[in-house]
């Protein structure tokens, strides 16, 4: 499934350029902190353990990946993965202190690894920005092991009116902030488009579905501001 907005020449990459180095604070100013909430529940959702292969795909500057770390083994081994330099070397500086984390660059829909490797893949926020959703999640299957899970934390669709409403108006002053905190209103332009365009929570079940994975399933947080899908490879 093409993504016409991910798919305008040098775009996405252009905005990851432009923000990468106040990414965290931007996403801190964005939602007011609560993005720290969704991915500690993803992580929750995951119930991670030890001696598990895992991949965090779109990993900004390694979030996911440290809280894996610290709720298992900070000496395990894991794969962050992004396809922006700025943004991974931003990650090797701000986890400098961990010394397992193998970085690499590279799209969702293009993994540089074997098949069946992995028991847990997670892509947060960033299966938005890829330029095909069904290469995205069948590369996810492709690496993951049989048994292995598949988790996606993204913006989705909220399903309160009044929420929407509210959430909708607050979304035209987030150019506004990133032109306060960064300097660049264009790329939070792109951030609002990108989350108006995407694919709601029962449209990405179907996807998840003909990609092969099974026990499909989501579950919403902030009233549907994000959703974190899960499915499983067998």
């Amino acid at each position: 499934m093409q993504q016409y907005l991910q798919n305008k020449k040098g775009l996405v990459e252009g905005v990851f350029d432009q923000v990468y180095s106040k990414y965290d604070l931007m996403n801190d100013f964005m939602s007011l902190g609560v993005h720290r909430f969704w991915k500690k529940s993803l992580i929750n959702m995951m119930n991670p353990s030890l001696n598990k292969n895992f991949i965090d795909v779109a990993c900004g500057t390694g979030d996911i990946g440290k809280l894996y770390l610290d709720s298992t083994d900070k000496n395990g081994r894991i794969t962050c993965v992004d396809p922006n330099k700025g943004m991974v070397s931003q990650g090797k500086q701000k986890l400098s202190s961990y010394k397992n984390i193998n970085w690499v660059i590279s799209p969702a829909e293009q993994l540089p690894f074997e098949d069946n490797k992995f028991d847990f893949y997670t892509i947060s926020f960033g299966l938005r920005n890829t330029k095909d959703l069904n290469k995205a999640l069948s590369e996810a299957y492709r690496v993951l092991k049989p048994g292995g899970r598949y988790l996606c934390l993204e913006f989705s669709k909220i399903q309160n009116s009044n929420l929407d409403f509210f959430y909708k108006n607050y979304s035209k002053l987030i150019p506004i902030i990133g032109q306060f905190v960064v300097g660049e209103k264009e790329p939070y332009e792109y951030l609002v488009k990108s989350i108006e365009q995407f694919i709601n929570q029962e449209e990405l079940i179907e996807l998840m579905k003909n990609n092969s994975f099974q026990k499909c399933s989501y579950r919403n947080f902030s009233g549907g501001i994000v959703s974190i899908h899960s499915g499983w490879k067998y």
